[in-house]
């Protein structure tokens, strides 16, 4: 049978991170949690479990899952953030895939938590992630604070049933919060790779971005809530727009 590493980075996660590992038992082998200096009591809640715990600065989202990925024993990995389980079909699943695991990566479908109401539409599901690896055959890369794996030309990759479940935000200000502090990260890697804003795009992109998670992908079927993550969809594309532009600007003086 395939032996499995776990691979989870942390931050001040108390809340959420026993639910993350009390998902993982009896699934995989290994699990290594490497942790940006907590303040709180995520380190005393990991000894709990088996796990291998790492203190390692973080120099972003990408560059920390890397680090993560090189800790663990296993050639296969299940990368998992702290607010995230998996859900008791998607166990099922990793546990046949380790009895033939065929493929050089598996995704499946992230089902996400907000303020208690979990999110069917409004863009966030099914949300397909690619978690389950042969880590010589992928790492992470995108744009912080948005990272994926992605796979070497060629990989094989399928895909398994169930859903993590991703507790998100607690509340709206929670979110509101994270996307002034995502889209300060977002706009910085896209200034540094070149890209620029401009007025049109700072009026139009918010506008674009709430017609088509609203409305095309059916935001409004999650009631209350699909509005007001929509909205703030929306709000995260004007902010990262804006201090795009405002980044430009600092550069002229």
């Amino acid at each position: 049978m395939t032996k499995i590493s776990a691979a989870i980075i942390t931050f001040n996660e108390e809340d959420k991170i026993e639910r993350c590992l009390a998902s993982l038992e009896g699934i995989v082998d290994e699990i290594i949690v490497v942790d940006s200096f907590s303040t709180d009591k995520t380190e005393e809640l990991c000894a709990k479990f088996n796990v291998v715990f790492i203190k390692n600065p973080f120099g972003g989202y990408i560059q920390q899952k890397n680090f993560a990925l090189e800790q663990t024993k296993y050639d296969i990995v299940l990368s998992l953030d702290a607010d995230e389980a998996l859900d008791e079909t998607l166990r099922n699943e990793i546990l046949k895939a380790k009895e033939n695991f065929s493929a050089d990566g598996y995704f499946f479908n992230r089902l996400t938590n907000y303020a208690g109401h979990w999110v069917r539409y409004s863009g966030w599901y099914p949300d397909r992630k690619l978690r389950l690896l042969n880590k010589h055959k992928g790492r992470w890369g995108g744009e912080n604070p948005h990272d994926l794996i992605i796979m070497n030309e060629g990989a094989k990759i399928e895909y398994l049933k169930g859903d993590i479940l991703h507790y998100s935000y607690d509340s709206v200000t929670d979110h509101i919060n994270q996307t002034n502090r995502f889209t300060t990260i977002a706009a910085k890697a896209a200034f540094d790779q070149g890209k620029r804003s401009s007025t049109f795009k700072i009026v139009t992109r918010p506008f674009l971005k709430f017609l088509k998670d609203y409305i095309l992908k059916r935001g409004f079927l999650d009631g209350r809530y699909g509005f007001i993550i929509c909205y703030i969809n929306a709000l995260y594309a004007f902010l990262k727009y804006t201090k795009i532009r405002e980044l430009e600007y600092q550069k002229k003086i």
